[in-house]
């Protein structure tokens, strides 16, 4: 079952100035950052909250490592700002997919998961099919800061 917004992902140019602008505009200051080769992206996860779950919800920040990740054709074609949704299952990510595709509406982008922040695994939703909004689905790593 989906239980929570898990992050709201941003695509951005500068990673180091807009985890610097998020830290002194909004406060935040739970800040874990990272480098996901696969995706092609250095991103930061910003705390908000926490999730009555156990989990807890983010804002995460993308700034490409190569210009052919998806993150940094995004930018090309749309420029920095909001990229993609993201909502926690509190079960397994594939599971939740596979109910999902199989209601027949909705295309899931990945065969089958793969690594996301913190140890995540993750999958993405066609934005054609979810009202143009890109839609990540998300399984917290069981060590997951909360």
């Amino acid at each position: 079952m989906l239980t929570r917004i898990d992050h709201i992902g941003i695509a951005c140019h500068d990673l180091d100035a807009t985890i610097a602008f998020y830290r002194d505009t909004y406060g935040f200051t739970d800040i874990h950052v990272e480098v996901n080769e696969e995706q092609g992206v250095r991103e930061a996860m910003l705390k908000t909250n926490d999730a009555g779950d156990g989990g807890a919800t983010y804002i995460q920040l993308l700034e490409p490592t190569r210009p052919d990740s998806a993150v940094a054709k995004f930018l090309a074609k749309r420029g920095e700002g909001l990229h993609h949704i993201a909502f926690g299952t509190d079960g397994d990510v594939q599971a939740e997919a596979d109910g999902i595709a199989g209601a027949g509406r909705v295309r899931v982008l990945y065969d089958s998961p793969r690594h996301g922040s913190m140890g995540s695994r993750i999958t993405f939703l066609h934005p054609k099919d979810c009202g143009g909004v890109l839609t990540e689905l998300v399984e917290a790593a069981p060590e997951r800061p909360s």
